[in-house]
């Protein structure tokens, strides 16, 4: 061990904690904004005289932006340094959540929320690098699982919220709370994120920035982790925009608010994937993989049924799955690319969230067309091909002893 180099974040440790809840925090507030929407589509639907495949767009275009931004913001980080980047992308998202919702016309919305999206895409990335660079070997799969569970939390309450407030008061005062929220956490992180111990910036040629990420491509295991962010995410946010749409209508007949209600799962999301990460640090990546997205395969079978407990069990097992799975997958990441590890982890999550954007978007088609059951069956395709891509991935052999 170099002695001069400053010491890495041991689990434990008070610089641990700090790290830790401001990546969380900074997770919630990205969640939260970029999916506090999703249990208002059906609004959407209704006030703007659009279809579920269109309302999903509030969603679809933050996506889209984000994982096209994501391959240039985290070269950017390379030079500017890890915790400016951040900072700016937390504050600006909060900003143009709180502007979108004074906007009276659907297009303007859909702007303001294809910025919000733009905006974003200085946090994800960026933070996985981040960990990779500060956090010791064995403290990785915990971090990045706290930085995920932060995810699901404000997702979670992003939607919980929303929904709630919508339903007694309006979308706009929902989505206004959100970007509130968004800001305070911007704030906290500002103050509780240490700086950066062991990064050092390098001078930026644009020329060479396709050959970075090009390396990534010709290892034998990164391509097929990007696969399955794609995958993964594009199976699990079509789950989540299009209940809304079924619960609505008979025989269930929920309210808004008790849609926003059914996002309190996440909090099982939360758990997974902190837990997953440990888990695999401890077993293997590659021993758990398949096993949380087989978990999934499961639970989105439950959601046939038309008795609600089992379709809400069926989503807690499917979130569980999810959140497991991109907790593995995303930390392994870290351990895979030897080099330019914010490229590696700005092609993953352009992956995951293309699968947001364009997969969820595709799975309102085969709702209009086969209604639930076609939404289960898309989820099925998408998940079968991740399991085979994690089967492959259990039979490559180790970079470095801490991939396993």
């Amino acid at each position: 061990m170099d002695e001069t180099q400053p010491r890495l974040i041991e689990a434990g440790t008070p610089a641990f904690r700090r790290t830790t809840l401001a990546l969380a925090a900074a997770g919630f507030s990205t969640f939260a904004v970029l999916y506090g929407v999703q249990p208002l589509m059906p609004v959407f639907a209704e006030e703007f005289h659009v279809s579920p495949a269109e309302s999903s767009l509030a969603l679809s275009l933050p996506c889209a932006m984000l994982a096209i931004a994501l391959l240039v913001v985290s070269p950017l980080s390379e030079v500017w340094g890890r915790k400016p980047i951040m900072v700016a992308s937390l504050f600006a998202s909060a900003v143009l959540t709180i502007v979108a919702v004074l906007v009276p016309s659907w297009h303007g919305f859909l702007a303001l929320r294809a910025l919000t999206g733009l905006a974003a895409s200085g946090l994800p990335a960026v933070a996985m690098a981040y960990l990779s660079e500060e956090m010791h070997g064995r403290a990785i799969g915990l971090s990045m699982g706290l930085l995920i569970g932060g995810n699901a939390l404000g997702g979670m309450i992003g939607r919980l919220v929303a929904g709630i407030i919508a339903d007694h008061a309006s979308w706009r005062w929902g989505l206004g709370t959100i970007g509130v929220l968004a800001l305070l956490a911007a704030i906290a992180f500002l103050f509780s994120l240490p700086d950066s111990q062991r990064f050092t910036a390098n001078r930026m040629r644009w020329r060479e920035v396709p050959g970075t990420f090009g390396q990534h491509f010709r290892d034998p295991g990164l391509p097929w982790l990007f696969a399955e962010a794609f995958l993964l995410m594009g199976g699990f946010v079509s789950v989540y925009n299009y209940i809304g749409f079924r619960l609505l209508d008979p025989p269930f007949d929920l309210s808004q608010t008790a849609i926003g209600a059914i996002f309190v799962v996440y909090l099982f999301g939360t758990f997974s994937s902190a837990l997953t990460g440990e888990i695999a640090s401890r077993l293997g990546r590659r021993k758990v993989l398949w096993l949380a997205i087989l978990l999934g395969l499961g639970g989105i079978t439950m959601t046939l049924s038309s008795q609600l407990w089992l379709i809400i069990l069926g989503i807690v097992v499917v979130t569980v799955s999810f959140f497991g799975a991109h907790s593995v997958a995303s930390s392994w990441i870290g351990r895979r690319a030897l080099r330019d590890r914010a490229q590696a982890s700005s092609v993953y999550l352009c992956l995951y969230y293309l699968g947001s954007s364009v997969l969820g978007t595709a799975g309102g088609w085969f709702f209009a067309h086969s209604g639930w059951t076609g939404v289960v069956m898309f989820f099925a395709s998408l998940y079968g091909l991740a399991l085979a891509i994690a089967l492959r991935l259990s039979r490559l052999p180790p970079l470095v002893p801490t991939e396993s």
